[in-house]
């Protein structure tokens, strides 16, 4: 943890009751390892560890955030459920892959480095007509996913055309909240769900 140069030398070899500020009315406590507390909390509790992080800790504190997709009326498991990460991921990488192979065999004549820029443009032809169609791409067809609004009903065309445009971004799509909807879902009211 990060504390300023002040504060490290304003407590350094003090014990709790002698550092600045005042003190709780009862005093700084000693917990059962003897570590120093205020009240009933250890602060090492509440930061969490840069391991678990900070949502670890509050499920120790007892903290209940519910299984992702629970905040949407999604079921747990099961169809209809929120997609993980490694289904997404696989998803992606097959979609990119035959995008890549059209690029490279169709469009660009064989020639790798003129292939790169028309991957990207048939990624998003492709994300943009099945999708907002079908709901699904051939990677996640093949691994069982759906693209659905968060409203459970199909997207259309502007919010799919958004969430591809975001997704083609890179840094929307690695940024999620505790559902595991990256940024660009999120924006366009979508989610992943399986259908197996």
């Amino acid at each position: 943890m990060f504390l300023p140069a002040t504060v490290l030398a304003a407590g350094a070899g003090r014990r709790p009751e002698e550092l600045p500020g005042e003190p709780p009315e009862d005093g700084p406590a000693a917990s059962a390892d003897g570590r120093a507390t205020v009240g009933d909390v250890d602060n090492r509790d509440v930061l969490g560890s840069w391991i678990s992080g900070p949502r670890a800790a509050a499920e120790e504190m007892g903290a209940d955030f519910g299984y992702r997709g629970e905040r949407l009326g999604l079921p747990q498991e099961g169809p209809g459920s929120i997609a993980s990460m490694g289904r997404r991921l696989a998803a992606l990488f097959i979609d990119w892959t035959l995008c890549v192979v059209i690029a490279y065999g169709l469009l660009a004549g064989g020639d790798a480095q003129r292939a790169n820029p028309w991957t990207t443009v048939v990624f998003l032809v492709m994300s943009v007509a099945l999708v907002g169609t079908v709901g699904t791409t051939p990677g996640k067809r093949l691994l069982g996913l759906r693209v659905i609004g968060a409203d459970g009903r199909r997207l259309g065309f502007g919010r799919v055309l958004l969430r591809t445009v975001l997704l083609l971004l890179v840094i929307p799509a690695v940024v999620w909240d505790r559902d595991g909807r990256g940024l660009h879902d999120k924006a366009a009211r979508a989610v992943q769900v399986r259908t197996s």
